[in-house]
């Protein structure tokens, strides 16, 4: 649908309409003022053709104006009328009205006659038209007897009205007893002159009470004819009743229907004349009886029926042309036309006139010694006799004037004086009327004056017209000029036009034309002048329309009308639906500048209007509304042509509710089998409503269907009528048959069973059949129902099997099922991989090789190889650790693959294995291969301290992951100045076995910043940054900073440790990013003043870059660092931490810990010893500390230096882990992984990766809890 979206401005139209007043106006420019002596003039007059209502008082109205006031007399029937004789006329006080008494005793026929009014002062008089008086007459209808009209089947028929002549004539309309109208149609309907026509008659048509009714309007009352009665007799019954009812003559023959061709009914004849005046409406008619009923056409020979003023009523039976001229005269033709044939009627029009104004005559002021003309042209068909009268006389013998001149249709003035001035009558007639009008002469010697009221004001809309209005009156006529401002000049131009009743108009206002106009009118006796004043206003706009909407019902719409509009007009906005006002529901609610409809319904549909109104202009938008919805449900389901195997359905559609239906669902239910479970059968285009449905057998099915728009489905239908359909042989067999076994020595035969329809009749069972693949076996049987499984025991390993199922009921067999191959059960594989190779790449990535194995010893459908690979041991620190076992699976027949994310100088064992679908097989020799050294990772910390004038000292770790023997330390260092440009950079390399230095010969009181990284063979690795400052005297100030930058890494997150010198300083951030990357830093905050962060979100295997700032005061940060995530593990065997035998040994073991400290503490508290504290008391450790009392942790080892940074393996107390650096079987030496779980061997991996030197201490950037193994090792 498209939007419809329509604006219109009245601002113009108004305009116009000003316009067309000050246009009257100019007619009737030169009146002359009441107080200045004039002839009379008629005002108003009662019309030509007057027919009054005989009950009530007759009026005859005449008015007039002049100086001195008129007299009043009256001429009946052409002599004098002298209402003083007669007591029931009188005349109304200062008025020629005649009001004639008939409530009170007169006889509206008494005063029946031509009446004309006469007005007459000093200066002449004028006469009205001829006022024909006639009292409205509705007589009742003549006594008759009404036969009644026996009718065959098929005859066209003619009832007949034939009212009484009423005056008006009554309009007439056929009802029945019940005051009810009877229906009309192509076949039946009522003719121009009210007779009832049938084409043919129908046996629907018998009936008694045709009653025809004449309505006269004058005397609103109503005439009823005596019921007609009409008795239509079929051709089936007529045969049987014909001898005993009726004779031949009333029936006309009993003959069986047949078709006829169109005869005429009226007009009669081949062809007619009618005669029509100028300006009325035309109206032809034709109507034609025949079977079938004819339709009837019209056309006008040698021409083309007139656009815009045809139309066709009564079934195109009656042609109908408003405001006829004499171009309108000519042939019409009507053809009535059947499939027999047609027949036609030829009527020819002619156009007469009655007289019609070409140049009314108007009234002529004129002064003293002036000449004028009075015209009077008319015309019309025949053409029209022009006569002229004097004051009420005809001219001939009127007094004469020597002034005039009489020439035809026009009298010549010339030389008047005052005598001259009178009235004149011009009368122009032909037979079918007349037309009179008055015109005086009025000779007076007048200065001119100014009508128009001073200092009037004119407001109009820029681009409009303005019409400044100057009526003025002076003998004789003035001439009128108009000024702009108070001294401007004449207006003269194109841009102006001056009228000559003294109107200015300017055709398009601009804002520049607001101003003081002057008006001046001076005629030989004087002069006068007026100002009015014009302001012009910007025009109101509608700057946002309403706009086309479509909305589901019940939901919510709103239309917006933003206006603009002059600051000095009052706008008033109004909202219609469909040109109406809006209804009176709370669900409307009116903005200030939009419409809001709530919970829209279908009565919401319509066109909206938005009609802003100012004093000066109106403008409005208007948009449709459509309301959509989900179509109603289809109703009224049949179903036809039964068949065995098929069905027609049809329906009706429900209302699709404004969104067309796209198609119609058809869904089915099985009352045999599933009785209220509704299944899909098909689906049709929106635009049928027949479908043939394809059955199956023994099905009770019943039907109903779903209506489907882009709004959504309808509801359901009601169902249909249930069909049963007959029993049969399954047409088809279980679907998706296999064979797959469970154990080495069955095979398992699975099916989908047939649904029950698909059973097509009751005892639905399977036959299962099954054969040893290439070999020449006969084929196993075996009947089985109401299962969808059937397992065959004793087969060999994984051989191939030939399988059938087929389905039967109480009638048969289905058609011979497809065979389909299976496999009995599979077995683990015999035999492992050989000659297994591994071609090492680099550093971190190898490749290994392998031979497949022989299929036959597969055993079952091969899956595919593992690889099983395993870190034995670092080669740079020579020490044992946990083994983490990953497995890295290759599909199909694969006989290499890749093992990424290797550690560098690393020994590593693997192992391949076959996989089938029961599991794997044995695994190949273990294959020893070793990683070559790789780029270590940046020194675990660099720290600075002492600073003296000239000298710094500098302490650093070794590489969290040296990957190679470390060859040396390479330490670059520049200064850096006030403005934070960097100096010359100076390089220095430093043994690998040195640990600190001291850094001399520097400058007082200057920043450097350091670049520390260490060397392998293969190259440098990773740098660690830093900042210090030599001091500028032999105290040491405070400077502000963050140190030591460490870093412990997993595969997603990052444990960010620092040291801070300074001030109190509570507001710290971590800044990081991709190393090497250009994209900007992300910045976390920390919470509070703490020394640590967890970063989380990381990608495995990625190097980072991190440094740590401070925001307040000094704005400084930290050196850069860099650390890399852990490698993205492969597949891991099942996490022992989280097996349920696991976590019950737990508990265990920390319920006897627990009894046995409770017991430990009775005993102290006593004061007994036992073994354990006396070999505390004879070996204290100054590195245990007590149970603490706020946590309920136990005592933990801890280093004693505050600021001694953590080596590899160790942890802060608050992480509840054990401090263990002389230990080379320690734990945390253990396992490359992040996540803590146990191997299937039982080796312990990942809870102390050598990557996690450091966890989260405390706060929410921690949320792992500590192992059970954590709390173990607390009491090693």
């Amino acid at each position: 649908m498209q939007p419809k979206i329509m604006m219109r401005k009245k601002s113009i139209s108004a305009s116009k309409a000003s316009l067309v007043l000050f246009l009257c106006q100019m007619i009737s420019a030169l009146d002359v003022p009441l107080d200045l002596s004039q002839p009379p003039t008629i005002t108003q007059q009662s019309p030509k053709d007057y027919i009054v209502d005989p009950r009530e008082n007759i009026v005859i109205q005449c008015e007039a104006k002049g100086k001195p006031p008129p007299s009043f007399s009256w001429t009946r029937n052409g002599t004098h009328f002298d209402i003083d004789k007669d007591a029931q006329v009188t005349m109304k006080p200062n008025s020629g009205t005649l009001v004639i008494n008939i409530m009170n005793g007169g006889k509206a026929e008494a005063y029946e006659g031509v009446y004309q009014c006469t007005a007459r002062n000093e200066r002449g008089a004028a006469i009205s038209n001829n006022i024909v008086i006639r009292p409205s007459r509705s007589p009742l209808w003549t006594k008759e007897r009404l036969e009644p009209n026996h009718v065959r089947e098929g005859d066209s028929l003619v009832l007949h009205c034939r009212p009484p002549v009423g005056l008006p004539p009554p309009i007439i309309f056929w009802m029945d007893n019940a005051f009810q109208r009877l229906p009309q149609s192509e076949r039946v309907s009522q003719g121009l002159n009210g007779d009832l026509y049938f084409s043919n008659v129908q046996p629907e048509d018998t009936r008694e009470d045709y009653i025809c009714y004449a309505r006269f309007n004058h005397t609103q009352t109503i005439q009823q004819k005596q019921p007609i009665s009409v008795k239509v007799y079929s051709m089936d019954s007529l045969n049987d009743t014909i001898a005993a009812n009726l004779s031949d003559t009333d029936i006309y023959g009993a003959k069986p229907v047949t078709e006829r061709q169109p005869v005429l009914l009226t007009p009669t004849g081949s062809t007619s004349t009618k005669v029509e005046l100028r300006g009325n409406v035309l109206l032809l008619e034709c109507i034609a009886a025949g079977v079938p009923t004819p339709v009837i056409r019209w056309i006008k020979e040698g021409g083309e029926l007139p656009a815009n003023r045809t139309f066709f009523e009564n079934f195109e039976k009656t042609l109908k042309i408003i405001d006829v001229s004499e171009a309108d005269s000519g042939n019409y033709k009507c053809i009535a036309r059947n499939i027999l044939g047609s027949a036609h009627h030829v009527i020819s029009v002619t156009v007469k006139a009655a007289p019609y104004w070409i140049t009314a005559p108007r009234n002529l002021v004129l002064s003293p010694g002036e000449d004028g003309t009075l015209i009077c042209r008319a015309n019309g068909n025949p053409k029209p006799n022009i006569s002229w009268l004097a004051n009420g006389v005809p001219i001939a013998i009127a007094p004469e004037d020597p002034s005039r001149k009489v020439d035809g249709d026009t009298i010549i003035f010339s030389h008047v004086q005052e005598r001259s001035s009178a009235v004149y009558q011009c009368n122009a007639s032909n037979e079918y009327g007349y037309l009179l009008a008055n015109a005086f002469v009025n000779v007076l010697a007048e200065p001119p004056r100014i009508l128009t009221t001073a200092n009037k004001l004119y407001q109009v809309i820029a681009d409009s017209p303005a019409l400044l209005d100057c009526a003025y009156f002076g003998s004789p006529k003035p001439e009128i000029e108009w000024f702009k401002g108070v001294k401007g000049s004449i207006l003269r131009g194109n841009e102006y036009i001056f009228h000559d009743n003294g109107t200015l108009e300017i055709p398009v206002a601009q804002k520049d034309s607001t101003g003081t106009y002057t008006c001046v009118a001076r005629n030989e006796l004087g002069k006068i002048q007026n100002e009015v004043h014009l302001e012009v206003k910007d025009a109101t706009m509608i700057i946002k329309q309403p706009e086309y909407k479509v909305i589901q019902r019940y939901g919510q719409v709103s239309f917006e009308c933003i206006i603009k509009h002059d600051s000095t007009l009052l706008p008033t906005i109004i909202w219609l639906k469909d040109n109406d006002a809006l209804p009176d529901d709370e669900r409307f609610l009116v903005g200030k500048d939009n419409l809001t409809i709530m919970n829209v319904t279908d009565k919401d549909d319509g066109t909206y209007t938005c009609i802003v109104n100012t004093t000066l202009d109106s403008v409005s938008a208007s948009a449709v509304l459509t309301v959509v919805a989900r179509p109603n449900p289809p109703f009224d389901l049949e179903l036809t042509g039964q068949l065995e195997r098929s069905v027609e359905l049809s329906w009706i559609p429900g209302d699709e509710n404004n969104s067309p239906i796209t198609n119609f669902v058809i869904e089915y239910e099985d009352g045999l089998h599933e009785p209220g479970v509704w299944h899909y059968q098909t689906e049709v285009p929106g635009t049928q409503t027949t479908v043939q449905l394809k059955l199956s057998p023994y099905v009770n099915y019943s039907f109903r269907v779903i209506a489907v728009n882009e709004i959504g489905r309808s509801q359901p239908s009601e169902p249909s009528e249930q069909y049963l359909t007959k029993s049969a042989n399954p047409d088809e067999n279980p679907s998706n048959v296999q064979g797959i076994g469970s154990e080495p020595d069955n095979l398992v035969i699975t099916w989908e069973s047939l649904k029950g329809f698909q059973s097509n009749g009751p005892g639905l069972q399977y036959k299962v059949s099954w054969r040893q693949k290439d070999v020449d076996d006969e084929w196993t049987s075996v009947i089985v129902a109401n299962v969808s499984k059937y397992i065959v025991s004793g087969t060999p390993t994984f051989v191939p099997y030939e399988i059938k199922v087929q389905a039967l009921n109480d009638l048969g067999y289905a058609p011979e099922p497809s065979e389909v191959i299976g496999h009995s059960g599979e077995d683990l594989p015999m035999v492992a991989p050989g000659n297994v190779q591994v071609h090492v790449i680099n550093s971190t990535l190898a490749k290994v090789h392998w031979d497949p194995v022989p299929l036959k010893t597969v055993r079952g459908h091969l899956q595919g190889y593992k690889v099983y690979y395993w870190k034995v041991q670092s080669l740079s620190r020579r020490s044992r650790r946990h083994v983490e076992k990953k497995i890295l699976t290759f599909r199909g027949n694969k006989t290499f693959g890749m093992l990424p994310g290797l550690e560098p100088y690393s020994s590593y064992k693997l192992n391949v294995r076959v996989v089938n679908g029961k599991g794997e097989g044995p695994a190949s020799p273990d294959k020893i291969f070793k990683t070559p050294e790789g780029v270590p990772s940046s020194p675990s910390f660099l720290k600075i301290t002492n600073p003296t004038l000239d000298s710094l000292t500098l302490e650093w770790g070794s590489p969290t992951h040296p990957n190679g023997v470390l060859i040396s330390y390479i330490l670059k260092f520049q200064p850096i100045n006030n403005t934070h440009e960097l100096g010359p950079l100076v390089e220095i390399r430093i043994p690998a076995n040195e640990s600190s230095m001291i850094l001399k010969n520097l400058n007082y009181s200057t920043r450097y910043k350091f670049y520390f990284n260490a060397q392998t063979s293969v190259g440098s690795g990773s740098q660690i940054t830093e900042e210090a400052v030599t001091i500028m005297d032999e105290v040491q100030p405070l400077y502000p900073r963050i140190r030591n930058v460490t870093t412990a890494a997993a595969e997603t997150y990052a444990n960010i440790s620092w040291e801070y010198e300074g001030p109190d300083h509570a507001s710290f951030y971590v800044e990081y990013g991709v190393a090497g990357s250009k994209e900007d830093w992300k910045k976390e905050i920390v919470n509070g003043s703490r020394s640590f962060f967890v970063l989380k979100g990381l990608t495995p295997g990625t190097a980072y870059k991190v440094r740590v700032g401070a925001e307040g005061l000094f704005g400084f940060r930290s050196s850069e660092d860099v650390f890399e995530t852990g490698p993205a593990m492969a597949s891991r065997q099942v996490d022992i931490a989280t097996q349920g035998w696991f976590i019950g040994l737990m508990c265990a073991v920390a319920l006897l810990i627990l009894i046995l400290l409770i017991v430990c503490f009775i005993r102290r508290n006593k004061g007994g010893k036992y073994p354990v504290k006396e070999k505390e008391d004879a070996h204290a450790d100054p590195e245990i500390q007590p149970m603490k009392e706020d946590d309920g942790t136990f005592g933990e080892y801890s280093d004693t230096e505050d600021h001694k940074p953590l080596k590899k393996g160790s942890r802060t107390p608050s992480d509840r882990t054990v401090k263990k650096e002389d230990s080379d079987d320690s734990l945390v030496d253990y396992g490359e992984g992040v996540n803590g779980q146990f191997n299937e061997d039982g080796s312990f991996i990942g809870q102390y990766s050598g990557k996690k030197e450091k966890e989260p201490a405390e706060g929410n950037e921690s949320s792992e809890a500590p192992s059970p193994v954590n709390a173990m090792n607390s009491f090693v």
